[in-house]
């Protein structure tokens, strides 16, 4: 049976008024005063959600970065596997973004298991792309993504999959392993095509995981 895996929103915090050397070191805009952060256990998940925040705020996500080896050897507590961090004129703005982060984290974006939690793969729609995922896959704002995670040889194998079953282009690969030993790749084509391809995905993981050692 499919079960979803849902990250956990470790720590957020909200800078009203951005200290001037750090403003610089995040290459802030003049008018980007404000800032919010944020720490959750699963990156990937994270990663759509500050997407999101870009959608429903005039926020900018200036940082994000996942930690290596992944949440399982987190430095601490609060830390996680990911930090996000967006930038706004103001505090009001940064913080409808980050409710819009949470909330999206909460709701929306899940990992999927059949076995427990042994294994657990990422096969997410999403139909039109905020300012953040538009640039990192180097499409136009506003464009579906399929965004597409597994663990090292289901991800191959699983984007194979996704790209033969629909009419999607592959945008950026994530060769394994990445910072969290998994690998993946963003595929970009009609919100059905993206669709149909993180259904394929989620076939070929689920094939793997049934069958490892059937070729």
């Amino acid at each position: 049976m499919i079960e979803p895996i849902k990250a956990e929103v470790l720590a957020v915090r909200l800078i009203p008024n951005v200290a001037p050397d750090l403003s610089a070191s995040l290459g802030l805009k003049p008018w980007q005063r404000s800032i919010a952060m944020i720490t959750a256990s699963i990156d990937d998940a994270t990663y759509t959600a500050l997407d999101e925040a870009t959608k429903k705020a005039e926020v900018e996500i200036v940082y994000a970065k996942s930690f290596y080896a992944g949440a399982g050897n987190a430095s601490g507590p609060r830390s996680g596997e990911i930090i996000g961090i967006m930038a706004a004129p103001n505090p009001a703005e940064v913080r409808a973004g980050m409710d819009a982060c949470v909330d999206y984290i909460e709701n929306e974006a899940y990992f999927y298991t059949c076995d427990g939690g042994k294994s657990a793969w990422f096969p997410h729609t999403i139909s039109r792309t905020g300012s953040y995922l538009s640039k990192v896959a180097g499409i136009p704002e506003g464009e579906p993504l399929a965004y597409l995670i597994a663990t090292p040889l289901e991800a191959v194998f699983g984007i194979d999959a996704a790209l033969k079953a629909a009419e999607v282009t592959m945008k950026l690969f994530y060769g394994p392993p990445t910072e969290t030993n998994f690998g993946g790749a963003l595929l970009t084509g009609s919100q059905s095509a993206c669709k149909a391809a993180c259904e394929a995905f989620q076939r070929a993981v689920i094939d793997v995981v049934e069958n490892a050692l059937k070729f």
